[in-house]
């Protein structure tokens, strides 16, 4: 079966926290922040519970639920397994995905976390497509979240300024009037077609790491491991120019791998974690900067949910038609690092 995303959904807090805002906490400065990361503000949890990622992520899901009930031939009983990918989550356990699956009041099937930073929404998503392509489920929930303002030290203008909180989710499913037109073959020749064209929109993926890269992006102990606080640290060199390196290498790779071209590709969905990032990529691509979009000026760096969200904004101004060929691209702490090739 082919998976492919039939629905979006993402959710962001209230608080809005500018440059200007954290030059008056920090030694900083909004040029300061811009000129090195393109980043203008970004979005702060402001609820003081426990409940944070929690939150997000079912108004996340719920958006995407709700689209893909929107033509009426779809229902939340379908959906056969439930993933969060997620660095911070509420509690150590139980994992985000089954509080999520309660909360949702969706069937007891399979749930589970994935924790890969900024690349975790790319091993979700993969781990997902493999779930429906084996036919182990026809549809799946995947989100993409955290809330890095909890393990953040604020006296840190290094890290401090990067980050923002959101989550984003996608709808994952074997869709059926895809499969009809992909499989309406009666003879062993028309079969053969159809399971050419069914190939041919599956999503590829080429996921990887990097684990003597450690030191450049880590956090010893988690932020709800009272006794022993510990924020996030990160080498900001060596994660630019590992990502520099790495996310061209790596897209190049995919694209092999689906066998088209950068040239076929309508949009790159990297992840959002320095404009500057973005601008190399495209460089180094020969792609012009349109075909990379980009909310990092609003958002910051959301971590996992960082591509989920900016395809749900994409998704809903109507700059996502179907047909259109994706490469989705991320990396992180690991040093890990991914990209997808999908057709929407």
């Amino acid at each position: 079966m082919t998976p492919r995303i039939i629905a979006t959904g993402s959710a962001l807090p209230e608080r809005i926290v500018t440059n200007d805002d954290l030059s008056r906490k920090m030694d900083t400065s909004d040029e300061w922040i811009r000129t090195r990361t393109g980043i203008r503000e970004r979005r702060i949890s402001e609820d003081d519970g426990k409940e944070k990622l929690l939150k997000l992520s079912v108004r996340a899901a719920e958006a995407a639920i709700a689209m893909a009930e929107a033509d009426g031939a779809f229902s939340r009983e379908e959906i056969g397994l439930v993933l969060v990918a997620t660095c911070t989550p509420d509690m150590a356990f139980p994992a985000m995905a089954c509080r999520l699956q309660d909360a949702l009041s969706l069937p007891q099937v399979a749930a589970f976390d994935l924790s890969l930073a900024c690349s975790g929404f790319l091993a979700a998503l993969d781990t997902a497509s493999a779930y429906i392509e084996s036919g182990r489920c026809r549809t799946a929930l995947v989100v993409g979240g955290d809330v890095m303002s909890r393990m953040l030290n604020w006296d840190d203008r290094n890290t401090a300024v990067l980050f923002g909180d959101g989550a984003g989710a996608v709808i994952l499913s074997a869709d059926e009037r895809f499969i009809a037109a992909c499989t309406g073959g009666n003879t062993a020749e028309e079969k053969s077609a159809d399971e050419k064209a069914a190939d041919a929109f599956r999503p590829r993926f080429a996921l990887h790491s990097d684990g003597g890269g450690e030191a450049a992006l880590y956090c010893k102990a988690m932020y709800f491991n009272e006794n022993e606080p510990e924020s996030e640290h990160m080498d900001g060199r060596k994660v630019f120019e590992f990502a520099v390196r790495k996310v061209p290498e790596v897209i190049g790779e995919v694209l092999r791998l689906a066998g088209t071209d950068a040239e076929d590709i309508s949009l790159f969905v990297l992840h959002q974690a320095n404009y500057r990032i973005i601008e190399a990529v495209a460089k180094r691509l020969k792609r012009p900067i349109e075909k990379f979009p980009h909310n990092i000026e609003r958002c910051g760096n959301t971590t996992a949910g960082s591509m989920p969200i900016l395809l749900d904004e994409l998704n809903r101004e109507g700059k996502l038609r179907r047909g259109d060929v994706l490469c989705l691209s991320g990396f992180g702490a690991g040093l890990s690092y991914g990209a997808a090739v999908l057709r929407w």
